[in-house]
């Protein structure tokens, strides 16, 4: 089994958006757990707040289904694929660690960079899985998250209709 941590986030209708991605997911992982969702400032554009969390999950698929996956959720939510980067968003879901393995190739970099820059990122994966080692880095997620500078990066907790946070064991 691998340990999959996927970053979620919305500003187009966002809680209808996040549940319904979630309900989703977790139809397929049936173990997937969230962290507290978090509102947050659009970054890359002008736009509406984004509802972001993490959630976690272990599984047989290869990261290849795991992205299938992601984008079908995505899509149950009116993402197409050939949206702009740097614009509002129906769902984004991304992946920031599948297990231990590191990767750079066109279409998919693991651990996710993004990961040791976004609070709304790091922050929630550290709530989930604080044990979960950094595999280019060697360190936790909860040391990393420690270490961050959180007063540079406000967020603020949101209610979120679907299953309470939980942690990863």
């Amino acid at each position: 089994m691998t340990r999959v941590l996927v970053a979620a986030g919305s500003n187009v209708e966002p809680r209808a958006h996040l549940t319904r991605a979630l309900d989703a997911l977790a139809r397929h992982y049936p173990g997937l757990v969230r962290s507290t969702a978090w509102r947050n400032r659009a970054v890359g554009f002008e736009g509406e707040d984004f509802i972001n969390l993490v959630v976690g999950f272990d599984t047989d698929d290869d990261v290849h289904a795991v992205i299938a996956r992601l984008h079908a959720a995505e899509a149950l939510c009116g993402r197409a694929r050939d949206a702009p980067k740097w614009a509002p968003r129906a769902m984004d879901l991304d992946i920031l660690l599948y297990g231990d393995r590191v990767c750079d190739q066109p279409g998919l970099v693991l651990p996710r960079p993004d990961l040791l820059r976004r609070a709304y990122m790091l922050g929630p994966a550290a709530e989930i899985a604080p044990d979960t080692l950094h595999p280019v880095l060697g360190v936790t997620l909860a040391d990393l998250w420690r270490n961050f500078a959180q007063a540079e990066h406000p967020l603020v907790a949101e209610h979120l209709d679907w299953a309470s946070p939980g942690r990863m064991r």
